[in-house]
């Protein structure tokens, strides 16, 4: 089987387009000429033009990936989409982040993948993680990415316990920034927001990943889901269309979960919120205890970092149920400010058409609000937040010496 390997891997091998030309230069030049062109159309600031510009300059030099051009340096995580590993790329010497998906399909189907992660090397954004390229070997399909230092944020939440207000403000308007991108530039839905998917870094940098550019690589992973959360929209979850609304619904559900510091669903009762916040915890004008769902919950539950539940949990049918029947998680009162509050209660309305989307939320790719009901994102904007200085104090990383306040 190896001997028969070889000759397909150049024509499912994707290689950065700036070093396809065999020239001392001469295609090179003008791809990244064409590259700073579309860069000046995201406006960015002249930080985030050099990184990415630094970023696409390294990439023109990797060339074409090979499975034996990587060497092993540790695990970064294993899901359901596979296992991702940091790796070395020995002729560059350049660190990345390599994701392994085994996938049981035919050639035709496998090639089809390949040619569709094509566009990722199109994704140029600083609210993207980058790409260098795809390939497959030994019946799996190999995505190699930029390397985030800080791991996802669903690791982040792990060490941190809770993730303060003011850093998911820059979490918040990075991901819709990101979104914002995938939809205008590349009329792309990202399909699969979640913690998992929102990487960081030590210079304060928040990107989204893993986000659905092969419609076949979809269909393929399809039924590989195992778990015990959904982040899907109730629309989805129905089969009914569903639009990028899906994904700020995706969005708000995540920030429930950082904020408190467990998945959401169903809604953790009076005792556990005291023992997540220290204090007990009042829901509504009257200064009522926060309540749960007036249905009675089923027996399980996710179980909570704070350890105030031990029950098993829910089964994925009855979360799945909850999700499409009962009301949305929200936030406790007399712990986050309103605009927090409003912010995530738009993202997480049921009803698609009535749900805060993109145009809501920004303007030309930029948050420029048209409502005064999203005061959080303008305060978030304005707001002075050492994004990589907390980062790096909670995982324990060295900052870089140059790091940004805020990346976003």
């Amino acid at each position: 089987m190896p001997a028969k390997r070889k000759p397909v891997l150049p024509a499912l091998t994707i290689t950065p387009s700036p070093a396809e030309g065999p020239g001392p230069g001469g295609s090179a030049e003008a791809n990244l000429v064409d590259l700073q062109k579309k860069l000046e159309e995201l406006e960015l600031d002249e930080q985030q033009k050099k990184r990415l510009e630094a970023f696409l300059t390294q990439k023109a030099k990797v060339g074409e990936l090979k499975d034996d051009d990587f060497e092993r340096i540790s695990e970064l995580g294993a899901g359901n989409g596979g296992v991702v590993t940091k790796v070395q790329h020995k002729p560059s010497g350049l660190i990345m982040a390599r994701k392994l998906i085994h996938l049981e399909i035919k050639p035709a189907i496998r090639n089809q993948i390949i040619r569709e992660l094509q566009v990722l090397h199109e994704c140029n954004s600083p609210y993207i993680v980058g790409f260098y390229g795809a390939f497959y070997s030994d019946g799996e399909i190999s995505i190699c990415m930029e390397h985030m230092d800080g791991g996802s944020l669903d690791q982040v939440l792990k060490e941190a316990k809770r993730i303060p207000e003011e850093i998911l403000g820059k979490v918040s308007i990075a991901v819709l920034r990101g979104l914002a991108y995938l939809r205008e530039k590349h009329q792309i839905m990202h399909r699969d927001v979640k913690p998992s998917n929102i990487l960081v870094n030590s210079r304060g940098e928040i990107k989204l990943c893993d986000f659905g550019v092969s419609g076949q690589l979809i269909d393929s992973m399809a039924n590989s889901f195992v778990g015990t959360r959904s982040y899907m929209s109730p629309e989805r979850l129905q089969g009914t269309h569903y639009s990028v609304q899906s994904d700020i619904w995706s969005m708000g559900l995540s920030l429930v979960e950082l904020s408190i510091g467990r998945y959401p669903i169903p809604p953790p009762d009076s005792k556990e919120l005291e023992a997540i916040f220290g204090r007990p915890v009042v829901d509504g004008a009257e200064g009522e205890s926060h309540s749960v769902s007036p249905r009675a919950r089923p027996p399980g539950r996710p179980i909570s970092g704070h350890g105030m539940d031990s029950r098993p949990a829910m089964a994925i049918f009855e979360l799945l149920d909850y999700i499409v029947n009962e009301p949305p998680p929200k936030l406790p009162n007399g712990v986050f400010t309103q605009d927090f509050q409003e912010f995530v209660n738009k993202c997480l309305i049921k009803n698609p058409a009535e749900r805060a989307d993109l145009k809501m939320l920004m303007v030309n790719g930029k948050s420029n609000l048209l409502s005064t009901n999203h005061t959080f994102i303008k305060r978030s904007e304005v707001e002075e937040v050492d994004f990589a200085g907390w980062l790096c104090k909670t995982l324990r990383l060295n900052q870089p010496s140059t790091p940004t306040r805020a990346a976003v």
